[in-house]
């Protein structure tokens, strides 16, 4: 349960970088100009000459593979200054998918895109009306030239940028994903801004044409398996959140002062973020775990993903919301930064399932 030297050294670079070219008026900054993207296309190229757009690829296609500790890391760090980037999108849950179950040319021909950040690719998994894999209404039939495609999707991280798009469909009755390029014909996107600004799109594919060669192999289990490296890094992303705000709230509650004491010096506040500090350590204990049985191929590694992704995403939710109230009506303006984490907090619980959807994967996982 302890970083390795390589891992703390990522840590504290990608901290000290995001810190320097991401921090959170660069947030507030695309906010303001609405951009499409949602993210800077500067900073992104920075996170590839660092080598984080390829954390997950190997080093024959021009990547770092460091792993899923190493991802989960360089995620906590991003979440500390709301850094926009489609690090997760891309370079958690598309890589791993290429990586896994791509062929030689795909992995050939946008593994080093990825690495390099040239490429952005969305997956397309979520329908309506919530995240559930296990029911993929989108179609996939098979043709002379290779498949056609139909059905929609919702919340496509990073969708209005993408490249391409890894959409999962079904052919009788088995699940796969599909790689689709994003100028193909029939395919068309609608642009949708979440309430922490995150740019999704609503996709619609209409008879949308592709190779044979698009489909990936692995099936539902290949899907499964980038689903909780996803779920993953969102878990870790959400103890950044907490540990931010909790950081940024500790420091308000030793500088505010109330009947000429600080206000930090209530007993009953001091309670209160006690309990607070012991459920974001109990989440990023969870979340090292889960990264770390994923890494090493551990047969209970969806279950730990399960019990971190649920415990990281109700403290998100919890500790943000306490960071507010600790704040007092300050902490409700849009001109203090406090807020702001609130909301990413509760859309990463939201995205991949919230915390009821993986409590009720863990009982089942334990026979319930």
């Amino acid at each position: 349960m302890l970083l390795t030297e390589e891992q703390r050294l990522l840590r504290d670079s990608a901290r000290a970088a995001i810190a320097a070219k991401a921090p959170i008026a660069l947030w507030r900054k695309l906010r303001a100009e609405n951009d499409e993207a949602g993210y800077s296309r500067d900073f992104w190229r920075a996170c590839a000459e660092a080598g984080w757009a390829g954390v997950l690829i190997p080093e024959a296609y021009g990547g770092l593979d460091f792993g899923l500790v190493g991802a989960g890391l360089i995620a906590r760090e991003m979440a500390r200054t709301l850094a926009a980037s489609p690090f997760l999108s891309t370079a958690v849950l598309v890589a791993s998918a290429v990586k896994v179950g791509g062929s030689d040319a795909q992995k050939a021909f946008w593994l080093p895109r990825i690495a390099a950040g040239e490429a952005v690719i969305s997956l397309g998994v979520d329908e309506e009306p919530r995240h559930d894999p296990a029911r993929i209404g989108a179609t996939a039939a098979e043709t002379p030239q290779g498949w056609r495609l139909n059905g929609a999707k919702i919340c496509v991280l990073d969708g209005a940028a993408a490249d391409a798009f890894l959409v999962a469909a079904k052919t009788d009755g088995e699940t796969a994903l599909y790689l689709v390029e994003a100028k193909a014909r029939g395919l068309s996107r609608t642009p949708r801004r979440l309430v922490d600004d995150r740019r999704v799109a609503t996709l619609r594919l209409d008879n949308v044409e592709a190779r044979r060669e698009a489909k990936l192999a692995g099936g539902a289990a290949l899907i499964e398996q980038i689903l909780d490296a996803g779920r993953g890094v969102l878990a870790a992303s959400l103890c950044g959140v907490a540990e931010e705000a909790f950081a940024r709230t500790l420091a308000y509650l030793k500088q505010r002062k109330q009947f000429d004491r600080t206000i930090g010096s209530f007993q009953a506040l001091q309670h209160r973020v006690a309990i607070m500090h012991v459920n974001i350590e109990n989440a990023w204990s969870a979340t090292l775990k889960a990264l770390q049985t994923l890494d090493s191929g551990a047969a209970d590694a969806p279950l730990q993903i399960a019990m971190a992704k649920a415990k990281a995403g109700e403290v998100g939710r919890t500790a943000t919301a306490e960071c507010l109230q600790l704040h007092g009506g300050i902490g409700m303006t849009d001109e203090f930064d406090i807020g702001l984490f609130l909301k990413k907090a509760r859309v990463e619980a939201e995205l991949l399932g919230d915390p009821a959807y993986h409590a009720d994967r863990v009982a089942a996982m334990l026979g319930y």
